[in-house]
């Protein structure tokens, strides 16, 4: 089972850009589906997007055109990149791979 460590989280106005990280243990990772969501305490797990071994992405439509996912398999890393962040998204967010997941990194957007 492939380990996942976030990272990336912190504190950004509104309408900037944050890049988030998720580490894979092995190289295992790169051949796995890789999903990003988020959270907000109180509330259920959000799925955020997904990316195939294979690289074709996919978005929920809230974020699609702001956000991307990509990933560099040389270094067993998957990306979320998040431009024109809204306050609503201040979440926790998860990177997901199979039954694995990370800990979580904290995102706040402020108004």
């Amino acid at each position: 089972q492939v380990q996942l460590v976030e990272s990336g989280g912190g504190l950004v106005q509104s309408g900037g850009s944050l890049r988030l990280s998720c580490a894979g243990s092995g190289s295992i990772f790169s051949r796995m589906t890789g999903y990003w969501y988020r959270q907000v305490p109180g509330k259920q797990r959000e799925w955020v997007a997904l990316i195939l071994s294979g690289g074709s992405t996919n978005y929920a439509d809230i974020v699609k055109g702001r956000f991307t996912i990509y990933r560099d398999n040389d270094k067993n890393t998957m990306y979320l990149q998040m431009n024109r962040l809204k306050p609503e998204e201040t979440a926790v967010y998860y990177c997901n791979a199979g039954h694995s997941w990370g800990q979580g990194t904290q995102v706040t957007v402020s108004s």
